[in-house]
């Protein structure tokens, strides 16, 4: 049986950035770090739930550390001294898609 899946706004079968388009393959819109953390905009293209073309945006976050031999590594997993980078990161990446939408509207 072919299930087709929505998301909340009615895009079917919508996926995040598979892992060689966010390594490389594609360019971020913009990126927000406050330290450690990172707050990621994608562009991604879909189709709606009438089949028609689509352009949606999804936001990454991670942190960067360095393991014991010194060499950068990227983590999805925050400690709880990172959740206010984390907030400030996601507030600065919502006020820049809200904004940038309001202003392409007028």
């Amino acid at each position: 049986m072919d299930k087709k899946i929505y998301d909340e706004v009615g895009r079917k079968d919508v996926q995040a950035p598979s892992a060689s388009e966010v390594m490389g393959k594609k360019s971020p819109e913009h990126k927000f770090r406050a330290g450690s953390v990172s707050a990621t905009i994608w562009e991604n293209a879909g189709e709606d739930s009438e089949g028609k073309p689509t352009v949606f945006k999804t936001i990454s976050i991670g942190r960067s550390y360095k393991d014991k031999e010194g060499n950068w590594q990227n983590s999805n997993s925050l400690r709880v001294s990172d959740l206010p980078k984390a907030i400030l990161v996601l507030s600065k990446a919502y006020e820049h898609l809200t904004l940038k939408n309001i202003e392409t509207e007028e």
